[in-house]
């Protein structure tokens, strides 16, 4: 039988249980921020945008930021039934698309900072990461086994 996939869109998030999978495309200096319950098998997944809606003019969607959208993946699996306890994270994205003046940091390195400092303020340890760089991702995400399969245009596929 073929799992259910749930695709999640930019400043999105979603989460699933059992057999379903989730997927988020072109992540480029955006970051999906898979968090998953092994015991529960449930899975969660937000593609992040921004590090921080602190300098946001349009702060209404809480999955558009590192900050509020880990917190708010972290209740959406609680509310299926996980424990915050059995919670663990792996990171993917963050990739720097675009060249920035030397001295400045680009989105998608604060992008990476700031999903690893939400982290650590909810207590989720990182099992893995596949970030930086200069290449997009594209991510399948499965409930079941908590494997995150990585796809990339010219750097091959690879699994965290």
């Amino acid at each position: 039988m073929k799992p259910d996939r749930q695709v999640v869109g930019i400043a999105e998030g979603r989460v699933t249980r059992g057999d379903g999978e989730l997927a988020t495309y072109a992540l480029g200096s955006c970051i999906g921020v898979c968090l998953y319950d092994r015991p529960r098998h449930i899975a969660g997944l937000v593609h992040i945008l921004l590090p921080s809606r602190a300098l946001a003019v349009e702060r209404t969607n809480p999955y558009k930021f590192a900050d509020s959208g880990i917190e708010e993946l972290i209740r959406a699996m609680e509310r299926l039934g996980a424990v915050r306890a059995a919670i663990t994270a792996k990171l993917v994205g963050g990739a720097q698309m675009f060249q920035v003046d030397s001295g400045q940091r680009g989105v998608g390195e604060r992008n990476i900072d700031a999903a690893r400092q939400a982290l650590q303020e909810q207590g989720i340890p990182i099992l893995g990461q596949d970030v930086g760089k200069t290449h997009g991702r594209s991510i399948c995400f499965s409930a079941r086994t908590g494997m995150v399969h990585i796809k990339t245009v010219r750097m091959g596929e690879h699994v965290l």
